[in-house]
């Protein structure tokens, strides 16, 4: 067996440990939470006896990511969307057309993305297709961005910041919906899981300046504060949970764990080893599995110090607040 595989093994045998022992709790890893604020503080909506089930597997490759969506039990059948992030030109980090053509082929899917609202290469719907043809992603199925001609306002209910969330308008158009998300550091929330995916993702380009001002502006994403803005990522991505009814699931990578998320076109070189994929229908249970695998790697100092460095643990802790999902969780291994 090669020293990762073992690795791997090790890692995950630790967590599934931790969790039948009852150390990881409704208030998740207590090393990765120390910097949050007491829950107890404030009532808490969610309320969740038993744990979110999260499947994991060390294979990195189209048969791992096969074997967690299945595992999930829930087909996804109509309109398929797959909501990805396309890369910004020059970053190589982004999930691999070749690694999700076969789940996507297998659902018959439509690859769907959002404008940006800060620059870039992919701010206009023209760019942006054509990045998404320049990286492949339109050799395996058709893309949609749906904020492409217009966007529309979904209810926030229960925010504390955002009452509204603004999306790319084609979203009507989909039946279900698999978010699929990169795994990895993020220079402003501290890491980007299937939460970030759903909110800023799903935003249309004012969507995502009203998210990174907490309801402020939707003309200009600076100039908000962070933890306001960390808060109004978990409640728009309920808004998103909510309108999906039922009909959509979460699937992480945790591979080229960069600091940097995939819309840096100069990000920095991964410091830590693969880890692998993860799903669950409760997209906070399954960030807070990554975290978890993040804290138990003994390679990891430099992504987890990106996370602490932007106070990244409080979405978590408010998505779990506001019923987007729990954070307790078991992890099974395929």
């Amino acid at each position: 067996m090669k020293k990762r595989d073992l690795f791997l093994e090790a890692i995950t045998s630790i967590i599934v440990m931790i969790f039948l022992t009852g150390c990881i709790s409704k208030s998740g890893n207590k090393s990765s939470a120390k910097n949050l604020p007491d829950e107890t503080e404030n009532s808490t909506v969610f309320e969740q006896k038993d744990p979110s089930t999260v499947f994991f597997t060390g294979d990195i490759s189209p048969a791992g990511l096969m074997a967690v969506y299945e595992a999930l039990g829930l087909e996804a059948t109509g309109n398929v969307a797959i909501k990805i992030h396309t890369g910004e030109p020059g970053n190589k980090h982004y999930i691999k057309p070749e690694l999700m053509k076969e789940i996507v082929q297998k659902v018959n899917g439509t690859i769907i993305e959002c404008n940006t609202a800060y620059g870039g290469r992919r701010a206009s719907t023209a760019a942006h297709y054509r990045v998404a043809k320049d990286h492949g992603f339109t050799d395996i199925a058709p893309v949609v961005i749906l904020d492409e001609k217009s966007d529309i306002s979904l209810p926030v209910s229960g925010g504390k910041h955002l009452k509204e969330n603004i999306v790319g308008a084609r979203f009507n158009e989909f039946d279900f919906h698999i978010v699929l998300s990169h795994f990895k550091g993020h220079e402003m929330g501290g890491f980007g899981g299937a939460i970030k995916n759903m909110s800023i993702g799903y935003a249309s380009s004012a969507g995502k300046a009203w998210i990174h001002t907490a309801g402020i502006s939707k003309t200009s994403m600076w100039g908000g504060s962070q933890d306001p803005f960390l808060e109004s990522m978990a409640e728009a991505a309920k808004s998103i949970a909510e309108r999906a009814d039922g009909r959509i699931l979460y699937i992480n990578v945790m591979n080229h764990l960069s600091i940097d998320c995939d819309c840096n076109d100069r990000p920095a070189a991964p410091t830590m080893a693969d880890i692998g994929i993860l799903a669950s229908l409760d997209p906070v249970a399954l960030d807070q599995a990554c975290i978890d695998l993040v804290y138990a790697a003994p390679d990891s100092r430099d992504l987890i110090r990106r996370i602490e460095s932007k106070n990244g643990l409080l979405t978590l802790t408010h998505a779990q607040k506001i019923g987007l999902g729990s954070k307790k969780y078991e992890l099974i291994k395929l």
